[in-house]
């Protein structure tokens, strides 16, 4: 018998042939639902636990039990993470310079009319609404793992997955684990500066804030404080995603799509909006390429890859290529709904504004994000990837800079997926 995913599939197969299309919402949550560990598969059910296991043990440290007040407090440790290397290095992460260029990035978001702002509320309460018992865990697990990145094993496939869990622990990726996380630029000035309310917080809303029966297991109803647009955590996944996928181009469209399913979790939780979470995706990816184009910060980001792919390759004990490979039913980030899912987190259907719609533009460096990805082609067919691969004009948080067009339109996953079909 056909389960609920592909029969929405095979519908979707016949109505929604083309990339322009949007994606339904309930075929959205049922994808969404297949990377728990409500999934078919035992192995990949058993990474996440294991992924779990590691968070909550990392999150407890030194003490006897995990408790509420060391969420707050809790990071990285040393051995996890060298930041003694990257403060020797000097690097300056220009943090005030790209949050003003966040900001600027986003700016439309406060013209946006009335309209769009109503589609906003009312997609968060139906993913909040629907959302099952399994997908409102994974929301608790990102959510509380916001400081670590044992949420990225689950994109790597179980073989891979297993063996990042244990080198991170073992502080064999410590290069990486810093840089990535310092790379994190700040949404704090942006939420100040559009003070703009959570969705729990409006008056006369229906969102269900989701109890933690996961990470402290109190049951405490998970909030957050703060304005809501654009998501910090959101920010964290994308950045943290795509920098990892920068670092394994074997796994770069996994990756990626996990970016875009821990956005999902904030809307999952009714603590951000769907333009939260796509403001968040346009900043990060303009943040990523912006570093990788910085001949100083691609000096430590080398470095701190190439002391990744070592140590995954040895905790593997077979080539890096070969223990990336996808596994079949046992990789659910690789199946091809998740690139589906993907396209719908890209607007969440939210209505495609009317008007003159501007020719697509690739601002100058973009294409480093798909340069270790497609190494094979040049910096100019990357580029024409992007533009032949992008959604359709108009969609927010989009504006009417080359630029705010440009960061929205941007899928990624696709223009990986269409270079594999060519080469």
């Amino acid at each position: 018998m056909k389960t609920r995913l592909s029969m929405l599939l095979a519908m979707m197969a016949a109505t929604l042939p083309a990339l322009a299309q949007n994606v339904p919402l309930a075929l959205a949550d049922a994808i969404a639902g297949s990377v728990t560990q409500a999934s078919s598969s035992p192995a990949f059910n058993a990474l996440e636990s294991q992924s779990l296991a590691a968070l909550r043990h990392a999150l407890k440290g030194s003490a006897t039990t995990l408790k509420r007040d060391q969420l707050a407090k809790a990071t990285q440790s040393a051995n996890q993470a060298d930041t003694a290397w990257l403060k020797a290095s000097g690097y300056d992460f220009q943090s005030k310079v790209n949050q003003q260029a966040g900001m600027e990035l986003l700016s439309a978001f406060s013209t946006l009319p009335d309209s769009v702002l109503q589609a906003n509320r009312d997609t968060v309460a139906a993913i909040n609404r629907d959302a099952t018992q399994t997908t409102r865990h994974q929301a608790l697990a990102d959510a509380e793992g916001i400081s670590f990145l044992y949420f990225l094993s689950g994109a790597m496939g179980p073989r891979l997955g297993k063996a990042f869990l244990a080198a991170y622990d073992k502080g064999e990726l410590s290069k990486a684990a810093a840089l990535i996380k310092a790379s994190e630029v700040s949404t704090g000035a942006a939420k100040k500066h559009f003070n703009y309310p959570r969705p729990f917080l409006v008056e006369g809303n229906t969102v269900h804030l989701v109890p933690d029966d996961v990470i402290i297991q109190d049951k405490k109803p998970y909030t957050a404080d703060g304005g809501s647009f654009p998501s910090g955590h959101t920010n964290t996944g994308y950045t943290d995603a795509l920098l990892m996928a920068q670092m394994l181009p074997e796994r770069f469209d996994a990756l990626v799509i996990r970016g875009a399913r821990y956005g999902y979790s904030r809307i999952v939780l009714g603590v951000h909006y769907p333009l939260d979470v796509m403001g968040s995706r346009m900043v990060a990816e303009r943040n990523v390429a912006h570093y990788l184009n910085d001949g100083k910060y691609r000096a430590l980001f080398n470095e701190a890859r190439d002391q990744l792919r070592t140590a995954l390759e040895k905790e593997c004990g077979m080539p890096l290529a070969e223990c990336a490979k996808s596994t079949g039913k046992d990789d659910p980030y690789r199946d091809p709904a998740m690139n589906t899912f993907y396209r719908f987190t890209m607007t969440y259907d939210l209505p495609q504004q009317k008007g003159e719609k501007q020719q697509i533009q690739v601002p100058e460096g973009a294409e480093v994000l798909l340069e270790t990805a497609l190494p094979h082609i040049s910096a100019a067919q990357r580029r024409a990837l992007m533009v032949k691969t992008a959604i359709p004009a108009g969609y927010p948080p989009s504006g009417t800079t080359a630029e705010q067009q440009f960061w929205q339109r941007l899928n990624l996953p696709a223009a990986y997926s269409m270079a594999q079909k060519i080469h």
